[in-house]
Order: structure tokens, then sequence, then C-alpha cells
């Protein structure tokens, strides 16, 4: 807990004297998605985990933008702000730059974070601002009842797409990686477990998390991803992402081919010399890049956990430099003066 509270994440937040409990994170609101749903799995996860940061509840804030998930600013007793569709990373940017002694969230979903918003993600990744983004993926849109979004497999059958769909999905931890964010994850809605172990990993990191959570849409596209919890066959598929270890599942490997790219064999036949020992913390995101490819085809093997988890100068810190700069070489300045001041011109 010591080493989580001194992360570098949350060195300018201010702590909470009193101990919080779970009850201090929940609001007064009804909690209002479908019985059944994904996402009161990652609200009990959140709500449950909060009380481990020792913050005060009012210097954190949840960003939402439009979608199911974007309810969830209601339903946390915290600050936060229910924005418009896809702008959540703009909005929460402005917050981030200019109070480093808030923490941060951006709750998004796949429609909302990929379609409209995916100009915005893409550069909040790229700028390394310090916040967490939880990009809830369910592969369909839910609000708006049921269309194909940008994460449905192709051949998907909706109501916008009643021949199937024609799209190549995004990859969101592909996406992120290309971007160079310093902090990708994945993890899944129903292992509160592991779930917890990404956020706080994510809290703890100084710059832009991106934790994809699969999370299930039981009316619109239930069971996208049963494989990764049915029990019989989950240990054999789920590759686990975590630093120093071999990257394994019960019965599978991942080994680099002698060309240099990545494969996954059966463990049997790879030999432990050959397993690639996954390392979170290198700079170059090319093998990142690779793992985050080998879930194609869908569900044979699955990379879950820490893909990428590299240390990079955040954004506000470096505009918070360029600011003090500034005022040391030109001084405080004066609004007044800047607006009447240049180019000025009286009518009448």
């Amino acid at each position: 807990m010591t080493e989580l509270l001194n992360g570098k994440g949350l060195s300018l937040v201010p702590k909470n004297d009193a101990k919080q409990g779970l009850k201090d994170f929940k609001s007064d609101q009804e909690v209002r998605w479908c019985p059944g749903c994904g996402d009161y799995a990652i609200l009990a996860a959140v709500q449950s985990f909060l009380p481990e940061l020792g913050l005060r509840r009012e210097n954190i804030v949840f960003v939402s933008g439009i979608g199911c998930s974007s309810r969830f600013p209601y339903y946390l007793n915290t600050y936060g702000f229910h924005s418009i569709h896809g702008r959540a990373p703009a909005i929460a940017t402005g917050l981030a730059a200019s109070r480093p002694d808030l923490s941060v969230w951006v709750i998004t979903g796949d429609g909302d974070a990929l379609s409209i918003g995916g100009n915005h993600l893409i550069h909040a990744l790229r700028r390394n601002v310090n916040l967490n983004i939880l990009l809830f993926n369910n592969r369909i849109y839910g609000l708006t009842k049921g269309q194909y979004s940008p994460t449905s497999e192709i051949g998907k059958i909706t109501k916008s797409t009643p021949m199937g769909s024609l799209d190549k999905p995004f990859n969101p931890i592909s996406l992120a990686i290309g971007a160079e964010a310093t902090f990708v994850a994945r993890t899944l809605d129903s292992d509160r477990k592991h779930l917890q172990s990404v956020l706080r990993e994510a809290t703890a990191h100084r710059g832009t998390s991106l934790v994809e959570i699969y999370q299930n849409c039981n009316i619109f596209n239930d069971n996208a991803f049963e494989p990764l919890k049915d029990p019989e066959v989950r240990d054999d598929i789920t590759l686990r992402l975590e630093h120093g270890q071999p990257i394994v599942s019960a019965t599978k490997a991942v080994v680099r081919d002698a060309d240099g790219s990545l494969s996954v064999v059966p463990r049997a036949e790879a030999g432990e010399d050959r397993i690639l020992v996954h390392d979170a913390h290198n700079p170059d995101p090319s093998v990142a890049f690779a793992l985050s490819r080998l879930d194609e085809p869908a569900f044979e093997h699955v990379p879950v956990g820490i893909f990428r988890q590299v240390d990079r100068p955040a954004y506000d810190v470096l505009m918070a430099d360029q600011l003090e700069e500034a005022v040391a070489q030109k001084g405080p300045g004066d609004l007044g003066d800047l607006l009447m001041g240049g180019d000025t011109w009286r009518i009448g």
C-alpha cells in the first residue's frame, strides 16, 4: 500500500486522513443498467478499490462520454462529469493539465472512444497526459440498441448491418501501443482480482494509462468473451502477461521465431529456453505491439495483463514547467493588457 500511495501518478493528490470504505464511494443514485450487465461488476470493483488509494474524494474526478458505461460518474461519490460523445479525453486533459492535485479518470466504451472519440483518444495517449482511461469493450453499441461498433468482428449481424459488418475492427491495444501510450493493459469485467491489480498499477503510473476491459453486454452481444470466462477452456487460451515472467497459458507458450516474429506453440513443444519472457518496461513498443496481435484469430489465444509500462515525461508536467519558464522570462503578465494589446481598434 505504501508503494501505491507513493506512486508517481498520485504524488500531488491530497490524502484523506480518515479511513475510507466501500460505502464512502457509493452515491445515492439508483444504478440503472440492464440486469446482468458487466458494468455492475466493474463498478463494484472500482468502488471497492478506490478506498485503497486513501485520497480525498473531492480530489477524484470521473469524466465520461456517451454510452452505457458513461453513467459511471453518477454512481460514485466523487466529482464527475458526464460529457459529450467521444470528448471525455479532451475534457479530462484540461482538468489534468490545470489541476495536478486531481486523480482524473476517463470512463468510455468501444463506440464512444474509437468512433467519434478516436481522435481525442489517440492524442491523449501520445501526449501522455496524467489520466487513467478505462475503455469498456463489449464489441457493440448498447445504449442505442445493438448496432455494430468499431470493435465488432467482420460479419457481425446487427440492426445496422443486417447482412454482416464489412469493417475490419479496431484492436484497442494495438491502437494504443501504436500511439506510443506509456501504460496499456487488458483485463476482464468478471475477474475482480485481476482487474483491481491492473488498476493499482495504472493509478501509480505517471502519464496516460489505458485499460481495456472486456465487458459483457448480455442484451445485444451476450457471451462475446465467454471462452475467456469458461473454466473448461480459459486457462488454455489466456496468455498471462506479467513483467519478468514467461508468457504462457496452461497449454501454450509464446516464442520468438527465427525471423524475429512471435508465435504461439504448444507449451510442451516450446522448450523453456525458447519461451518469451515478458518485458513490459521495454522502451521499444514493437514487441508489445506484436503481443497485441496474437489474439487473431479471436480467442484461440488471448494475451491478458499489462502489455506496456514505461516512463516518459507527462504532458501536464511539461506544460507546467513551460509556463513557469515563461513567467520567469517575461513576468506574470496582465490579461487586460493582452486583450487590448497588439492589433485592436474601437468601433463607433
